[in-house]
């Protein structure tokens, strides 16, 4: 039986690259107010977090995510809950995390966690979004728009895509995330959900060349 491979297929890495390039926004780090880590299949999101906080870049951590079908086998009882966990174990004390375990999507995620923090008492205007690597320009476009009164800084674990791909353990998957990205980028903003962004003609380029190629399980029907 073949062994599964974690590599990228060489005909498609400039794509996948073009992509991943456009997604990382990976803003310099400076003092904010709080981080909102963003729940997903990623335990990296949560790993990183404990390391910027042990660099005293924010003094609370806002964990968000319930579940999804991609996250339910690895994170049982909810993505935000299992990243807390992460944190704890990694030196984050429990008193400077902030559970929100009921966002089901992007959207929910900004909207749940502001009206926690501000059920907390904490004043937000300056916050750093965590994420997956390629999540954090459809995040920021999310904030943003429902938020609009904060500054958001973006950043996630500094891996280069191969390291990361093989942290995951499925090329696939990373690929069909990145497209699938891509295309909400245009299709949120189009429907008011997220602040527009242009999209470069080489970020288009490789985008429709990753779908021919078959990476296409994350896009929304259009009609």
């Amino acid at each position: 039986m073949p062994t599964p491979t974690t590599e990228i297929p060489h005909e498609l890495r400039e794509d996948v690259e073009t992509l991943w390039n456009f997604h990382r926004i990976d803003d310099p780090l400076c003092p904010v107010d709080v981080a909102i880590g963003l729940g997903s299949h990623d335990p990296s999101v949560a790993v990183y977090a404990a390391e910027l906080y042990g660099r005293h870049l924010f003094p609370l951590i806002a964990f968000t995510g319930a579940n999804a079908p991609t996250t339910v086998d690895r994170f049982p009882r909810g993505e935000a809950v299992h990243y807390r966990e992460i944190a704890m174990d990694r030196g984050v004390p429990d008193s400077a995390i902030l559970v929100e375990p009921k966002a089901t999507n992007t959207a929910e995620n900004f909207e749940f966690t502001r009206d926690l923090l501000r059920q907390h008492g904490t004043e937000v205007s300056i916050a750093l979004i965590l994420s997956r690597p390629y999540q954090q320009r459809r995040a920021y476009t999310t904030a943003k728009k429902l938020w609009p009164e904060v500054d958001f800084l973006c950043s996630a674990i500094q891996q280069p895509l191969a390291d990361y791909v093989e942290s995951i353990g499925d090329p696939k998957r990373v690929i069909d995330m990145l497209v699938g990205d891509t295309q909400r980028l245009t299709i949120y903003a189009d429907a008011g959900y997220a602040i527009p962004q242009d999209i470069p003609a080489d970020v288009e380029a490789a985008y429709n060349r990753l779908i021919a190629a078959g990476y296409d399980s994350r896009l929304i029907p259009t009609n």
